[in-house]
């Protein structure tokens, strides 16, 4: 669990990004709604989240930086006795203070209020404000049919001498250099994600149902991590369906020759592993796939080996690219090196935090792919080859912690050597 003072330093770090003179909201997000009166389960903004550590809706976040003094308010719902009763209970502002390190508390309803007085060049209660910073990623809800950027359109209109600015991309530059406790919720998730692992290992037979697979890894990472739940939707492929990157329905049945391709993950506050082990469900590999999947683990290994501080995703990627196609035209799988794209066709690596592929600066921007490399940063490494025309789906990814001198294998313990798969897969029985 993150300490409140490590929000407080996060906070600190982006105050410091801030013009003098300006203002940052930041909102928590409410629940979207799926259809009628339901709506999907709450998911905290990440940034928000990453500023306070609070996981509750119809939550701001309000920084103030004028005379070049820091002030901070969180507004939180209030208590509501017939609503806990219906829906549990809600933070209390001593609660919300020990979890995200703000004194200054207050209900959501007084942010209106709190704004105007900062805002208003009649009252300028914390001195002259002459910007503000909202988070408008495209996604953001703040009510059921209001965003953050119908947001910035309001305050533009009460206060037109204003000048406005996107927060996202300082928030996300911040998330992407993880702390020392960031990285041990990483290495929880991916604990979590092992134990999952070996729980489809145990289980896996011809006749069971890929969906069977997918139910079991969620109950064991919810049983170890309280109810945490996944860092996104398990992807659960055997056989042909391994060869289809983002298999969304895992209803088939698993059969002895497949191989079965498990791209999943745990998440830990919020913290997300991202790992993918691909096996044969007879637990021998037949030389076909024991040749593809030899290709895609000594790519694995290459990129492991080239990570660090200074290389940009697209030069693992670039690498990537020339290691498969030189393997796949020496095994005679392509003509010329081009014909990869038939085998290969997604990137490399991605960063990886409080969402599963962190953003840096815009959630839609590929920036993120020329930046180099720095320590504490977190990666994926997957590379893959999809041969539909074999019936072979192989991917292998693990999760990189890029260090002073290389990186770390955080996911190093969950096996993938093909020797080492069928000697655990030979040890069930």
């Amino acid at each position: 669990m993150i300490p409140s003072n490590e929000f407080e330093g996060r906070r600190q770090r982006l105050f410091n990004m801030m013009d003098p003179g300006s203002a940052l909201i930041v909102f928590s997000g409410v629940s979207k709604v799926s259809s009628a009166d339901e709506t999907y389960p709450f998911e905290v903004n990440r940034n928000f989240y990453y500023l306070t550590g609070i996981d509750q809706e119809d939550s701001i976040l309000m920084l103030i930086n004028t005379d070049g003094e820091m002030k901070e308010f969180l507004f939180i719902l209030p208590f509501d006795e017939r609503k806990a009763k219906w829906y549990g209970k809600r933070l209390a502002p001593t609660e919300a203070t020990q979890i995200s390190g703000l004194s200054n508390v207050m209900v959501n309803s007084s942010l209106p209020a709190k704004v105007d007085a900062a805002l208003n060049s009649n009252f300028l209660e914390y001195g002259e404000i002459r910007k503000v910073y909202l988070d408008l990623d495209r996604e953001i809800k703040i009510a059921d049919s209001t965003s953050t950027h119908e947001y910035q359109d309001t305050l533009k209109a009460g206060y037109p001498n204003l000048a406005f600015a996107d927060a996202y991309p300082l928030i996300t530059t911040l998330r992407l250099r993880k702390s020392v406790r960031e990285i041990a919720e990483l290495r929880s998730a991916i604990r979590s994600t092992h134990l999952g692992i070996l729980a489809i290992w145990a289980a896996m037979k011809p006749g069971a149902k890929e969906y069977e697979m997918t139910d079991l890894f969620l109950k064991t990472v919810n049983d170890d991590s309280g109810y945490q739940g996944l860092a996104f939707p398990t992807i659960m492929a055997s056989g042909i369906h391994g060869t289809i990157l983002h298999y969304p329905t895992p209803r088939d049945t698993i059969k002895t020759d497949d191989l079965l391709l498990m791209d999943l993950g745990a998440r830990c506050s919020y913290y997300c592993a991202d790992v993918t082990r691909t096996v044969p469900v007879s637990g021998h590999f037949t030389e076909m796939q024991r040749t593809v999947y030899n290709i895609v683990f000594g790519c694995n290994k290459m990129v492991a080996a080239m990570a660090r501080p200074g290389i940009t995703i697209n030069d693992l990627q670039k690498a990537t690219v020339e290691y498969l196609s030189s393997e796949c035209l020496a095994k005679g799988f392509i003509k010329k090196k081009e014909d990869i794209i038939n085998y290969y066709f997604h990137g490399i690596s991605h960063f990886i935090g409080l969402d599963t592929h962190d953003p840096y600066l815009d959630p839609l921007d590929k920036a993120y792919k020329d930046i180099p490399l720095e320590p504490g940063m977190v990666i994926s490494d997957e590379p893959g080859l999809y041969m539909d025309d074999k019936g072979i789906g192989i991917r292998i990814e693990d999760d990189l912690l890029i260090t002073d001198g290389g990186c770390e294998v955080l996911s190093k313990d969950i096996i993938k050597d093909p020797v080492e798969i069928e000697k655990y897969l030979g040890s069930r029985h």
